[in-house]
């Protein structure tokens, strides 16, 4: 059964410090109309500015999520929004006075709590889903960073870190269902930091408003009380406050053995949600932060736009095509006997196409080229492949039925071998430069493993 979208029954508000910015801030949660997703709006600004919270505005991963839309900015957000997502929520208006929401506890909590406070609504939408249909994966192998993300019947998180400090050592959890386990075990859990840390943060003019309440300080070297002493005036921590002989400062209890990766699988989750639909599938991640956590959404992103194509020229496909061709008919003009491309394998918009010509013994030219001994023109092995960089270019186009292709330049031209009666042509283009309707692509094309040819090209879109 389909689930339907869902926002939040009534306006409801939360105050308190920012965890870096330490201003006073107060977030109001609104009620919002279907499909308008998780917005942002500045009240403290004039004209009151949103913004959308998506990965298109993510401006800063350093120490948190940042998003931000021309001079607007708005700092960690990622608990806020692993409390709306968690709790299933689409549509929402996230109002706040100041230019950070509040840290309360430094866990997902409090912001869940008051959400539950306000009620759900269901509205009379579908929820869209991005489905995961095949491996998708980032890797970071300087900082032993991956996450993979495979097919499930369900969302699922399992997380492992290793942080090589006797006070946390290696550490796994799994999450497998958001609605019995966010809210109990993974909303709680609060964001920490190491004390070797605490200093260079300061420095940077960070967690002016982090304190001993809002966050778990890892003790990861000794100290000696006169250094401690120091520590305590510089970050004004109370006199009373203990080193800690469970490893943390004060000896504070953790809420759960594993609560530093509960908390990082809770910043995936709010980070995850800037992908602006839930994810079916199951996420697995070693040791990432915010910075691959965008970088995996960005990832997804395309995945979000490659369905979007293939819904709105055909919708399903058989296996191992993204369009037939009947779908390339409705993207370019080209008609028999110069349409040169049977069907695109893969796409990722703005960046790389992949498309096939089966080259057949009924093709026009081969009664001329050559009697006897059928070569396929190398004009017409150029002209295919830039059929094939010409749907890649119309599709950043938000209308490209009302568009063109104008080929300007074709640089770097180079046959390798020639293409028979009966082989299959791959083409594979990269766009190596876009900007303002003018594009620059390079491409290859293959006959099985053989390259038979390779060129530069440059067009123009221009309306028809």
């Amino acid at each position: 059964m389909l689930k339907k979208q869902r926002t939040i029954q009534k306006e409801i508000s939360y105050s308190g410090v920012g965890l870096h910015t330490g201003n006073p801030s107060t977030v109001t949660f609104k009620p919002a109309n279907p499909n308008s997703g998780i917005r942002f709006k500045r009240t403290d600004l004039d004209e009151c500015p949103e913004i959308l919270a998506d990965i298109d505005h993510v401006i800063d991963i350093s120490r948190g999520t940042t998003i931000g839309q021309d001079s607007i900015v708005i700092h960690t957000v990622e608990h806020l929004l692993a409390a709306i997502a968690g709790l299933e929520i689409d549509n929402i208006l996230v109002e706040i006075d100041s230019n950070e929401p509040p840290v309360g506890d430094g866990s997902a909590l409090p912001f869940a709590n008051i959400l539950i406070d306000a009620g759900f609504k269901e509205q009379d939408y579908p929820k869209d889903y991005l489905v995961i249909e095949k491996t998708v994966s980032y890797t970071e192998e300087k900082r032993g960073i991956d996450i993979v993300v495979v097919p499930s019947d369900t969302f699922r998180i399992t997380f492992m870190v290793d942080y090589r400090n006797p006070a946390l050592g290696t550490q796994y959890t799994s999450l497998y269902s958001l609605e019995d386990e966010f809210l109990t075990e993974y909303a709680p859990s609060r964001t920490f930091c190491f004390l070797s840390e605490v200093e260079q943060l300061k420095e940077q003019g960070l967690i002016r408003g982090g304190n001993v309440d809002n966050a778990i300080v890892i003790l990861d070297r000794k100290i000696d009380e006169g250094e401690f002493d120091r520590l305590k005036e510089l970050f004004k921590i109370p006199k009373t406050t203990i080193l800690g002989e469970n490893g943390i400062l004060d000896g504070k209890q953790l809420r759960f053995k594993n609560e530093p990766v509960r908390h990082k699988a809770l910043d995936l989750i709010g980070d995850l949600a800037l992908l602006g639909v839930p994810i079916i599938g199951n996420v697995m991640a070693a040791r990432s932060g915010h910075a691959a956590n965008v970088e995996l959404v960005k990832i997804l992103r395309k995945e979000i736009e490659k369905k979007k194509i293939r819904l709105k020229y055909q919708g399903k496909t058989p296996e191992g095509v993204f369009l037939d061709n009947n779908a390339i008919q409705k993207i370019l003009p080209h008609r028999y006997p110069f349409l040169l491309v049977d069907k695109i394998i893969d796409l990722v918009p703005f960046e790389r196409v992949i498309g096939v010509k089966n080259v057949t013994a009924n093709e026009p030219y081969f009664v001329g080229h050559f009697p006897g001994y059928p070569i396929m023109p190398g004009v017409l092995i150029v002209e295919a492949m830039a059929q094939v960089g010409g749907i890649l270019l119309l599709n950043v186009e938000s209308n490209p039925e009302d568009k063109l292709v104008f080929f300007t330049n074709i640089d770097k031209v180079k046959f390798r071998k020639p293409v028979l009666p009966g082989d299959t042509l791959r083409f594979e283009l990269e766009m190596i430069k876009y900007r303002r309707s003018i594009c620059k692509m390079a491409g290859k094309a293959f006959v099985a493993e053989d390259l038979v040819c390779e060129a530069e090209l440059m067009a123009a879109v221009i309306d028809r």
